[in-house]
């Protein structure tokens, strides 16, 4: 579960700051589980609405500014561009993005909620939701040809 909060924040700390609030509301909701589905799964989701709370309570969300990219490049196959990634820089990458484009990737990405969904939970138009998830892909594209992470990560758009 430190994984799934980890992705959602800006620092280990935070992390583990979400964790342990997530892990008391499990522990006071546990009778509320209804062994229906798994319980990794409801434990999760709890996890997922406590990183929600925290990012919700502490500012509004806005539509985010665009970035400005050097060139405007087609979108990859981003399975082949997150295989060629370790799985500790990608967590960095996704922790760097702006908090909006976290949160919407995070939830997209990551635990599959639909565009619909994460509008619901954020407080924002499905129209927002999408804006951000593709700027989001953006940013981390960016990031990844600026900082050399990918051997030749410019043939995957060609």
């Amino acid at each position: 579960m430190y994984s799934v909060c980890l992705r959602f924040s800006r620092s280990g700390h935070e992390a583990e700051e979400i964790l342990q609030e997530g892990f008391i509301k499990v522990f006071s909701a546990l009778h509320q589980y209804r062994n229906e589905g798994s319980f990794e799964g409801w434990v999760r989701k709890i996890m997922v609405n406590t990183a929600l709370q925290r990012f919700r309570s502490r500012a509004p969300m806005h539509a985010v500014v665009s970035l400005e990219l050097t060139e405007e490049q087609p979108v990859a196959d981003e399975h082949d561009v997150v295989a060629r990634l370790s799985a500790k820089e990608m967590l960095a990458m996704v922790q760097e993005l702006p908090p909006a484009y976290r949160m919407v990737f995070n939830l997209y990405v990551f635990e599959g909620y639909q565009h619909k969904e994460i509008a619901s939970l954020l407080g924002i138009s499905e129209g927002t939701s999408k804006s951000n998830l593709y700027d989001a892909r953006r940013w981390l594209r960016e990031k990844i040809l600026r900082e050399g992470k990918v051997d030749n990560l410019k043939k995957l758009y060609s």
